[in-house]
């Protein structure tokens, strides 16, 4: 989503590193492109006065132009503000309940009320929610639907709670909104669930008939969170609805979807500044198990190309089958390394949104980001090597030396690939199978003495 933003905030950040010194016509030059540049980003016009104002006071300082690397410390001033535009770095070890910023410290059951415009995603992000409450937090979810404007929107809601395998309040024909309400508190509460989730119905565009039903079931339910769900793609138009909502609806936290489209990001930039309430989560994709905590601090780190390591170790974390894990630690101990190993470490990729996913949270990525472009790295080479390792039989991914001509014309034909690439995953695996073999070798102590270069190759070294 800050694609373009990053690109023109890098470029006048690196011509700005380049000065050996600055003067204040040079810090002037650099906010009058950065103020450009969140303007193009479609940011709230009075965010971008009160950004730029309030980094020219910072950058102007003296201990800033006479420092050692002026540019460095512009740098450091802007990520610092754009953390405090978007909602302000989280205090040292504080533990926050729930997921990301949402706070579900209140007694059982939680009422969490989701509402926004039609088509903002509120549904599906309702069973992205529950999902990840179910599976991180280990709470029990029922997810009641409101919206009896919309027709099958109760339906999708209930497809959507099979396929996650949370429960969904059954539909009674001809219940208006507060009633269905009522009922799957009181559910909530006979069943021993643990958070209740109402999806509300929305409108094409704010209106009072919308802004009545909200307020109507708001005054039923009390919800301890009251969530909007807006899509990014939406723009500037984003912050107004929010401010709309805000106002009349108890607004809590927003949730941004769609970010993984080509928004330019000025609906998340604004968002914190114009209503004051915090983005807590964000949609990365289609997927139910798309949905990310929003961390300011974070999202400033990739907007100015500095990486995401720490979501990236998260998401591994978060991914990785923790038995599999341990039994691939113990067969490396051993220098022991199969086919069926490589299969795993290949779904673990892919589960973490395969490689351009995993490069773009690592520093500086950002600055080659045309030559990966230009690299045309082929996402679904992940996919039919996991095919080409399934359509061997056991003894042959135990044993890649059976793997003669015939045996791999055979498994190129059941895994529709071509003997080359089934080629190349051997050298693959035989390079790792090699590595695996020296680590026994070294042991702990010799790859401490020798460090990661002793596994290279010796081309490499």
């Amino acid at each position: 989503m800050f694609d373009t933003l990053s690109d023109r905030l890098n470029d006048v950040f690196d011509r700005l590193r380049r000065r050996g010194a600055l003067g204040e016509d040079d810090v002037t030059a650099a906010l009058r492109e950065i103020r450009v540049a969140l303007l193009e980003a479609d940011v709230a016009l009075p965010v971008v006065r009160d950004f730029v104002a309030a980094v020219r006071e910072k950058a102007l300082g003296q201990e800033v132009l006479r420092s050692v690397t002026p540019g460095q410390m512009v740098v450091k001033i802007v990520h610092d503000h754009l953390v405090e535009v978007l909602g302000g770095a989280a205090p040292s070890g504080r533990a926050v309940d729930g997921i990301g910023g949402l706070d579900l410290n209140a007694a059982a059951p939680v009422a969490v009320m989701l509402v926004g415009l039609q088509g903002s995603g509120k549904t599906t992000t309702a069973a992205k929610i529950a999902l990840r409450l179910k599976n991180r937090e280990r709470k029990k979810v029922l997810m009641a639907s409101l919206d009896v404007q919309r027709p099958a929107a109760q339906e999708q809601l209930a497809q959507l709670g099979r396929q996650i395998g949370v429960a969904t309040l059954p539909v009674v024909a001809g219940e208006r909104p507060v009633a269905i309400t009522l009922r799957a508190l009181q559910t909530g509460r006979s069943e021993g669930y643990d958070v209740v989730l109402l999806d509300t119905a929305g409108r094409l565009h704010v209106n009072e008939e919308l802004m009545l039903e909200v307020a109507a079931v708001r005054e039923a339910a009390n919800p301890h969170q009251t969530l909007l769900v807006v899509d990014a793609m939406t723009g500037q138009d984003a912050v107004n609805v929010a401010k709309a909502f805000g106002e009349r609806a108890g607004v809590t936290g927003i949730v941004l979807t769609r970010v993984d489209g080509d928004a330019r990001g000025g609906a998340a930039l604004s968002m914190r500044a114009v209503t004051g309430k915090p983005i807590v989560l964000i949609g990365t994709g289609e997927k139910v198990d798309a949905l990310e905590a929003f961390h300011p601090e974070r999202v400033a780190g990739r907007i100015l190309g500095m990486g995401d390591v720490v979501s990236l170790v998260e998401k591994a974390a978060e991914t990785s089958d923790q038995e599999e894990a341990e039994k691939l630690a113990a067969k490396m101990q051993k220098g022991e390394f199969d086919l069926d190993d490589l299969a795993g470490q290949l779904r673990q990729i892919r589960r973490m949104g395969g490689m351009t996913g995993m490069l773009g949270m690592l520093p500086g990525v950002g600055k080659i980001k045309k030559q990966l472009a230009g690299a045309n790295i082929d996402e679904t080479i992940i996919k039919r090597q996991e095919a080409i390792i399934a359509s061997m039989t056991k003894s042959e991914r135990r044993n890649p030396k059976l793997l003669n001509g015939s045996r791999r014309r055979r498994i190129a034909t059941g895994s529709g690939t071509t003997v080359p690439e089934i080629n190349r995953l051997l050298k693959q695996y035989q390079d790792m199978a090699g590595m695996m073999k020296k680590m026994k070798k070294l042991g702990q102590k010799g790859l401490m003495r020798h460090g990661l270069s002793a596994l290279m190759p010796s081309g490499f070294r």
